[in-house]
């Protein structure tokens, strides 16, 4: 680390951020992607941070996108900026969990707060001959997108497609050798989409493939955490069924549109 002493450095430093600045933003090209165009904010002054989220080549809010964070507090400060921009908002919030092992590296203490475990509980065993562990293949994008809630068009399908090319997936194979049971990483490094096929729900798919992805990922040092819609009662009961910790804060998502 190194001060900035100069505008003449801070000019260098800006020319070098850009230059390798993530893929996912250099993606961010077509103005009604809101999948791509997406934006992860924290601040330690999200009441004040109003001035810096204004700025064009901070938030392009010409573009359909969509915030993600942490902090319900900066709802306030979206909403009066969209009402500035002529932008239309849609906020979803969600409960966000956090899976142990990596509750044990980063905040210990909340295992002791809610008396639990740092280790997931193993799912019921299931019939290995009749379901093969696997991995998605981009041709089961659409299969993905048909089950998430949040897609269902040709722009999250192909949102779908760059996850599975480009992050770990996992999956059952059925008896007809297509998933049906399935879950996957997107590019915030978040555990989502994950589903079963009407026909095969109840059986424990899920719990299973989601313990076989926790335990895949803890391997490969990454963090590991999920957000469920608060009325989705089933994945919630999984997320309890494996310990995965209830964080004190929510998933919130605010859903920007210009008019």
């Amino acid at each position: 680390m190194f001060h900035v002493q100069s505008p003449q450095m801070l000019q260098m430093l800006e020319k070098s951020l850009v230059k390798n600045l993530p893929e996912a933003i250099k993606e961010m090209t077509d103005d009604l992607d809101h999948y791509t165009n997406t934006y992860q904010i924290f601040s330690k002054d999200p009441k004040n941070c109003h001035e810096f989220l204004e700025k064009p080549d901070v938030i392009n809010w010409k573009q359909h996108l969509q915030i993600q964070s942490a902090q319900s507090s900066l709802d306030e400060v979206i909403q009066s900026l969209a009402a500035t921009k002529l932008v239309k908002v849609k906020k979803t919030q969600c409960i966000l969990y956090m899976m142990p092992p990596t509750v044990k590296k980063l905040v210990p203490s909340l295992l002791d707060t809610q008396h639990l475990h740092p280790k997931s509980e193993i799912p019921r065993i299931i019939n290995q001959e009749m379901f093969k562990l696997s991995s998605l293949d981009v041709a089961h994008a659409a299969l993905v997108n048909k089950f998430w809630s949040f897609g269902g068009n040709e722009r999250s399908q192909r949102f779908i497609e760059r996850c599975i090319q480009t992050f770990p997936s996992f999956c059952l194979l059925g008896p007809e050798k297509t998933p049906v049971t399935w879950t996957m990483m997107d590019y915030t490094g978040e555990l989502r989409m994950g589903a079963t096929v009407p026909e095969y729900r109840g059986l424990g798919l899920m719990s299973y493939i989601s313990y076989i992805e926790t335990k895949s990922l803890e391997k490969l040092g990454f963090p590991m955490y999920s957000h469920v819609d608060k009325a989705n009662k089933a994945v919630q009961k999984i997320s309890d069924n494996l310990r995965h910790v209830t964080m004190p804060c929510d998933w919130n998502q605010w859903n920007c549109m210009p008019l």
